[in-house]
């Protein structure tokens, strides 16, 4: 369930907008002051924070401020109809939208639900570009775009779901990666494997590398846990 702090001395609006919201779906979390919700969204952060512009001990603008030194938390700007300047000082400092007040509760959750589908579009686009790039470890260079992996300047040939396996292991090396994880990465999740499958695999891509390197040794087994790529 999405999670949205909502941030407001305005008790009203704060029981009023969570009713909305929470008749949307949304898991709502409620604050009356910037200082408390600070101390809780940077402990355990929200999906999305609503955040007034005027509020005690800690207005809005302060509070952006401190988030924005550690976080990238979507935050959507309560602002009333004389704080235009404010409106445009929060956007630089990293607002991601604003609603005026008074305003309606419909608007507002469509404002919300807006800013989470940029925050997930740009999500899988990052992703989509981090599983495209290269990868150099040691002696290993992994093209995902040319389907190209080499060992010490030796071409190495890979069906898919071999690429795709050492390419999750290689990602992070030294961390180790679960059969689950693995099958995750190199399969539909409509397609069905068990875990011996995904141990063919890794001896296949061992013997691989073994054939231009005798002393290969960089996908090590830990039992029962899974695997792990060695950096050399």
């Amino acid at each position: 369930m999405t999670q949205i702090a909502l941030i407001d001395d305005d008790r009203n609006i704060l029981t009023s907008v969570s009713i909305a919201l929470e008749s949307e779906g949304f898991d709502v979390r409620t604050y009356t002051d910037g200082a408390a919700a600070l101390a809780a969204l940077t402990s355990t952060p929200p999906d999305l924070a609503v955040l007034d512009i005027k509020m005690p001990r800690m207005d809005g603008m302060e509070m952006l401020r401190r988030l924005r030194q550690t976080s990238d938390l979507p935050v959507i700007f309560l602002t009333s109809k004389d704080e235009e300047i404010d409106e445009v000082l929060g956007l630089r400092m990293g607002a991601d939208d604003y609603v005026r007040k008074p305003f309606s509760q419909r608007l507002l959750i469509e404002r919300i639900r807006a800013v989470l589908r940029r925050r997930e579009a740009a999500g899988e686009e990052t992703a989509a570009s981090e599983a495209d790039k290269a990868i150099v470890r040691g002696k290993l260079s992994l093209d995902p775009l040319r389907h190209s992996c080499t060992w010490g300047g030796e071409g190495v040939t890979l069906t898919v779901t071999e690429f795709l396996i050492l390419q999750a292991l290689a990602q992070r090396p030294g961390f180790v990666k679960s059969r689950d994880q693995l099958m995750d990465a190199a399969y539909d999740d409509q397609v069905y494997v068990d875990d011996r499958t995904i141990d063919s695999h890794i001896k296949r891509i061992r013997k691989k590398f073994r054939a231009v390197d005798n002393d290969f040794a960089s996908i090590e087994t830990l039992y029962g846990v899974g695997y792990r790529f060695r950096e050399v």
